[in-house]
């Protein structure tokens, strides 16, 4: 049996909302087809200024606290000004298929999608090929109240207002596509930066350094000891990039027709996201001991083989109910090590990679991972709960992972992922220092479905979904749970 412990009494640290956020690169069908439809299409989508509202409305469910804009890999090509105005240069997307950008989403479209969701945008500037005059004008562009060029070309494209765009990030994979730099040439780049992306009347930037991909724990050091130690004024987050992926990069595995053993080797490989946050954080820990940088994962996610027939540059992968177990694996590190992760942003929302959302013309599904989404959604801005977990084995790692919160008006809430395919496990949780009512009340959701491959088609939307979970039983300060096999579960006491 596995065991978990719950100190309830021990909660200090927020789980930060923005854990929960999203990624919306300018990439195959994410923008174009997937949030953008444009005004020439009303009849046939509906939509707000050419935002399809099924999206949106879907997102609001959810609650959608961020929104990450214009890439990724995107991010380093992409010249704003292109994207204002009336007369708007089409370029090509050299890094994701080689098709025409035509600029008809930009700045004013991205910011208004984000008010819609009742999100926070968060812009990533171009370092690799931008200048530091063009982050500089795009941060007083969007942000400054006065009288001022960039605050009256705003005007001009109509927004009086500034919209106070608090999160930017500076450059993104600059270690890749970003510009191949070094960690040493990075950091200087950054400095230049991030002291021109200025503050303008109460909106304080929360400036994002590019950080590390993987396990390369020798970039961190680097960042750490030549921006933070040196102008920590200047950052306030640091990016880590890492995907899950079952195969090799010339071949990943296919998304939906996939065995056990390419199941347990998926899901070491997302548990495996614990290392490396824990280990960054040590790292970070040596220079910044009262945690002032947050650890911002604003690339996760599954990294399957393309659907056969789709352009490869698009990255459209189908999701099934091993994506949900990843994305409440990722929570659970997440939540757990909420003292230093304060934004994750997954990879992406709509038709890219670990989507949340599928279209297909006027026609929208909603994923297994989406519904990871809905169910972790309790935990966001709630205190979190330490845990000790034992957990049996299960192909060489464990079969449990877990975490705890407690929110705003007292309600605890347990996450549980069981990754064994074919087997029940029990967990019996001591909520150590809590005294238990006779009348508390004891629910739960799960996501689980008869096959691991089950996923969600346009013909099938709701083959995995969100559902009632009632195999729990609660006696003075224990609660057992049995979780069936591949599932994800959440317990709700009040």
């Amino acid at each position: 049996m596995n065991r978990l412990i719950v100190k309830t009494q021990d909660g200090i640290t927020k789980i930060s909302r923005h854990i929960y956020g999203h990624f919306a690169e300018h990439l195959g069908r994410c923008i174009y087809g997937g949030f953008w439809v444009g005004n020439d299409r009303e009849a046939a989508i509906p939509n707000t200024r050419g935002i399809r509202n099924d999206v949106v409305e879907a997102l609001k469910r959810i609650n959608i606290p961020n929104l990450r804009w214009p890439g990724g890999c995107f991010a380093d090509e992409y010249h704003w000004k292109d994207g204002i105005g009336s007369e708007r240069p089409k370029m090509v997307n050299t890094n994701w298929g080689g098709v025409t950008e035509d600029n008809s989403f930009g700045t004013h479209e991205f910011l208004d999608l984000c008010a819609q969701l009742g999100c926070e945008p968060y812009i990533c500037g171009n370092v690799g090929s931008g200048t530091v005059q063009e982050l500089s004008q795009w941060v007083e562009y969007c942000n400054f109240g006065g009288i001022s060029p960039m605050a009256d070309l705003r005007k001009k494209n109509g927004r009086a207002d500034p919209w106070k765009t608090r999160f930017w990030g500076i450059g993104n994979e600059s270690w890749g596509c970003g510009g191949n730099m070094t960690p040493e040439f990075y950091a200087d780049n950054f400095r230049r930066y991030a002291c021109y992306a200025r503050n303008y009347g109460d909106t304080k930037l929360f400036k994002i350094a590019c950080g590390a991909s993987d396990f390369n724990y020798n970039w961190t050091r680097v960042l750490m000891e030549k921006v933070y130690k040196v102008a920590p004024n200047l950052i306030n987050g640091l990016s880590l990039h890492y995907y899950t992926v079952p195969g090799d990069w010339s071949h990943k595995g296919s998304a939906t027709e996939f065995n056990e053993a390419e199941w347990f080797t998926t899901m070491k490989k997302a548990l495996a996201m614990d290392e490396a946050v824990r280990k960054h954080s040590i790292v970070m820990d040596e220079y910044d001991p009262a945690r002032k940088v947050g650890m911002v994962v604003d690339e996760w996610g599954t990294w399957f083989d393309v659907e056969p027939g789709t352009n490869p540059g698009f990255l459209y992968q189908q999701n099934s109910l091993r994506d949900a177990l990843v994305a409440g694996i990722h929570f659970n590190i997440f939540n757990n090590n909420a003292e230093r992760v304060f934004m994750a942003n997954i990879a992406q929302t709509i038709n890219v990679l670990q989507s949340v959302i599928l279209t297909e013309g006027p026609k929208m599904i909603l994923t297994p991972t989406y519904h990871a989404f809905d169910m972790f959604k309790v935990h966001q801005d709630a205190v979190k709960l330490p845990v000790h977990l034992e957990s049996d084995d299960v192909s060489g790692t464990s079969a449990v992972s877990a975490s705890a919160s407690m929110d705003g008006e007292n309600r605890i809430h347990v996450s549980l992922t069981n990754i064994d395919p074919g087997r029940e496990q029990t967990v019996a949780i001591e909520l150590r220092g809590c005294v238990l009512s006779p009348s508390v009340k004891v629910t739960g959701q799960i996501i689980t479905s008869e096959n691991m491959q089950d996923h969600n088609t346009f013909n099938k939307p709701d083959a995995v979904k969100l559902s009632d979970f009632s195999s729990l039983s609660l006696s003075r300060s224990t609660l057992t749970v049995e979780l069936p096999p591949k599932s994800v579960v959440t317990v709700e006491l009040v």
